[in-house]
């Protein structure tokens, strides 16, 4: 027999709030999703019933009830629905490239290498890390690396944050 899905009770305001970001024209489809997951929790309806009227998952649905549920102590004034709806930070280190570095890798790949000295037609990983270290952009980076965001790059024009 399944578990009971946790009871979601919102406050007035809360609800209000869910309601306006569904509406807002300019809200990201995700906080939208789990804003709803939200409003038809708090109408008393299970998982399964919530994953299929919104066409997601029973782990999804889950999930966000969970999280809000988790989260209700806390006054709406403290931490607004967005924050309550957003991901949570992801594990692993901070990057440790600036937006601005990317910018200008992005830059140094658009450049043919010959016009820095370098005798290839093509960029590298190494070619591309050595002139990266040697105009001062990076302190290090290894080949391997810099041939990775390269290649983001070709495929992916906002891979650097540009584009």
């Amino acid at each position: 027999m399944p578990k009971p899905a946790i009871p979601v009770v919102l406050k007035q305001e809360e609800r209000a709030a869910l309601v306006r970001l569904t509406k807002r024209h300019s809200s990201a489809q995700q906080l939208v999703l789990r804003a709803r997951v939200v409003l038809e929790a708090s109408e008393g309806k299970s998982n399964a019933a919530i994953a299929r009227e919104l066409s997601t998952s029973v782990e999804t649905v889950r999930l966000w009830r969970g999280r809000w549920v988790a989260q209700q102590e806390i006054e709406l004034a403290d931490r607004a629905v967005e924050e309550r709806l957003a991901d949570a930070p992801r594990p692993g280190a901070p990057a440790h490239i600036s937006a601005e570095q990317r910018t200008q890798m992005a830059t140094l790949a658009c450049e043919a290498p010959v016009k820095t000295g370098r005798p290839i037609s093509q960029w590298t990983g190494r070619e591309i890390a050595d002139e990266l270290v040697a105009r001062g952009i990076v302190m290090q980076i290894s080949p391997r690396h810099a041939a990775r965001l390269l290649k983001k790059g070709a495929s992916n024009p906002t891979a650097f944050g540009i584009g």
